[in-house]
């Protein structure tokens, strides 16, 4: 009885491994060479801009004393640190190889120590893109973020170091981080005196 559950969800596991490594292969081997020091400068860019903007505009805040710009820009860093935190503790739950580990013809191009499973810089990018766009609901932050975020995404893996379920898992925790913590922070907000 337990062989008719177990063999079907290997089997999915080793479809959906397919088609991840199958999505990377394509990235990977058909980038332009040409744009991968673009590529590390844009993945460089995810944890500078993801905690630096907010640390800057509460600098900013601070010296105007704007409460409201302080509170928005301590909105957006809580948002970012539980993203990181939440990636960087299922990153050691599931202990998952890089792919340059795995295959061979895949070369590290940028950095990626730990291990692969969710990518940390997507994270970081969608937590902070998605929680400046519902802090500050302007089309001329949340159309250019979210272009950003995914070339974070896509920088990952064509600098081999993320296979897209990586790219994917990191989007998913950094918006759900985002959205979770914004709509507690509102809400604690309303409650109060």
């Amino acid at each position: 009885m337990c062989h008719l559950v177990i063999i079907p969800i290997l089997s999915l596991m080793q479809t959906l491994h397919n088609l991840d490594i199958g999505i990377l292969t394509v990235i990977y081997e058909n980038r332009i060479l040409a744009l991968d020091s673009t590529f590390i400068f844009i993945t460089n860019s995810a944890g500078v801009l993801a905690f630096g903007v907010p640390l800057i505009l509460l600098i900013i805040a601070s010296r105007k004393k704007n409460t409201q710009l302080r509170q928005d820009a301590l909105r957006i860093l809580v948002t970012v640190a539980i993203s990181a935190i939440l990636a960087n503790i299922l990153k050691y739950v599931f202990d998952m190889p890089r792919p340059y580990e795995i295959y061979p013809f895949i070369k590290k191009l940028s950095y990626g120590g730990s291990p692969s499973f969710p990518s940390g810089h997507t994270a970081d990018a969608f937590a902070f893109v998605v929680a400046v766009s519902l802090v500050f609901p302007k089309w001329y932050f949340i159309i250019p973020g979210l272009i950003w975020a995914l070339l974070v995404g896509y920088s990952r893996m064509s600098l081999g170091v993320h296979f897209p379920s990586d790219v994917l898992a990191g989007a998913v925790i950094g918006a759900i981080s985002a959205f979770s913590y914004i709509s507690f922070a509102k809400r604690k907000q309303q409650n109060s005196p």
